[in-house]
């Protein structure tokens, strides 16, 4: 009895002391990033059986998107941290570029959307790309108007007008869940620098205010609404997919039905493989199996942040904590529509949903984030004296630099004439 005690009570000690280990936060990212990535091959699998166009054909075009990504991953570890930002300014006006020449004859149009570019047989959507240019790009710019954050001009301009321009490029496409996951990119970068309250109240007071016009303003988002304010009212038609992945994940009980074994990708479900993958997991592996992928994304959330508060850097806090926001936000967003506690968006779930440059991108994301993790004060000084690790010679990662505060320059300041006495 004593030893069985004795054994449990060195489990939590055993863990509290392999994370305290300098690299801890680096193999996290790596293990929930090999792990989302991991199930979601597993799941498209399972999809892919049921989809048209040859058994497995939707699978093999994952794989390949998979395989990229994982070159995305190595270039987000791989290209040091400083460069990455000082890129950030041209990535930026790349991407706007991008975004409007999408509207053009250029960009393709599919089912009255026009957001992507055909490159022989895969498609670019500029609007990830947006992504990862306003996070980088508008952390760089805070950083450097750090000082000057008090004044509403310095910490509005030019964040928000450019931010708002990317909105209004990605909605005329139009793109609600892109612009959705870019106003969360925004409200994060501007609550790690500090912003007042007040401004949120605003912002999030317009969002709403911008979300209920655009939804009043198009058919098919304003059908997406009321069958979200009533999903019985129109089964087979608005209201058919939310109707249908309900019945999926009530289907999945708590263990599932077994993997591979669920009817609903049938064409039951549209989409399954991209929007709707969470209620396939429901379905086929039941509440564990959902229960897991929330674990897993709730274990993002507390390494990413936990990332952010370790570092000294501090472009490096912003972009770390604004990454862990948008991924594990764009998974709430997916699996709230999911269960029906959101109206449906699109925005697919990270990692998990069927691949493409949302997949690519977000492995990107992943790659940054990690080497975030290996800029923790630990992580360098642990790096510099015993060398890259087994993971670092592998990859053939750079050994992080040291952050070293920027000095602002003493600013001379103007003799005063002496006042004469009268």
């Amino acid at each position: 009895m004593a030893t069985t005690r004795n054994r449990r009570s060195r489990v939590p000690v055993a863990i509290v002391g392999w994370l305290s280990r300098p690299l801890a936060s680096f193999h996290l990212v790596l293990a929930l990033c090999g792990l989302l990535t991991l199930l979601g091959v597993i799941m498209v699998l399972s999809a892919s059986s049921a989809q048209p166009g040859g058994v497995y054909s939707t699978f093999q075009k994952h794989i390949i998107f998979v395989l990229i990504g994982l070159v995305a991953l190595w270039a987000g570890l791989r290209i040091p941290l400083r460069r990455i930002r000082s890129l950030s300014p041209m990535l930026m006006l790349v991407t706007l570029a991008m975004l409007a020449l999408v509207l053009t004859p250029l960009g393709a149009k599919v089912n009255g959307a026009q957001r992507w570019f055909t490159l022989g047989p895969l498609t670019l959507q500029p609007v990830e790309l947006a992504k990862v240019a306003l996070t980088l790009w508008g952390a760089h710019i805070l950083v450097v108007k750090a000082r000057l954050l008090h004044h509403w001009r310095h910490l509005l301009v030019p964040l928000v007008p450019v931010a708002l321009l990317m909105f209004a490029l990605v909605m005329a496409q139009p793109n609600l869940s892109g612009t959705i996951s870019l106003g969360i990119v925004l409200l994060s970068l501007l609550w790690f620098s500090g912003a007042p309250g007040r401004l949120f109240a605003a912002l999030l007071a317009g969002g709403v205010g911008g979300f209920v016009v655009l939804a009043l303003v198009a058919d098919y988002r304003l059908a997406r609404v009321l069958s979200f304010l009533s999903p019985d009212a129109d089964t087979s038609g608005a209201g058919y997919q939310a109707v249908q992945a309900q019945y999926a994940l009530a289907e999945g009980g708590l263990f599932g039905v077994g993997l591979g074994q669920g009817a609903s990708k049938w064409k039951y479900l549209p989409n399954v493989q991209n929007d709707f993958i969470f209620a396939l997991i429901g379905e086929e592996l039941g509440f564990l199996g959902c229960a897991v992928v929330l674990l897993l994304f709730g274990g993002l959330a507390l390494v990413g942040l936990r990332i952010a508060t370790r570092n000294l850097d501090p472009w490096i806090r912003i972009v770390a904590a604004t990454i862990t926001v948008l991924l594990v936000a764009q998974a709430a967003v997916n699996i709230g529509y999911v269960v029906n506690a959101l109206p449906v968006t699109g925005v697919t779930l990270p990692l998990v949903s069927y691949g493409g440059t949302s997949l690519i991108v977000t492995m990107f994301l992943f790659g940054v984030l990690a080497s975030c993790a290996r800029h923790e004060p630990a992580a360098v000084a642990d790096l510099n004296h015993l060398g890259p690790g087994k993971i670092g010679r592998i990859l053939r990662l750079p050994v992080p630099e040291p952050y070293r505060p920027v000095r602002a320059s003493a600013k001379p300041t103007r003799a005063r004439r002496p006042v004469r006495p009268r």
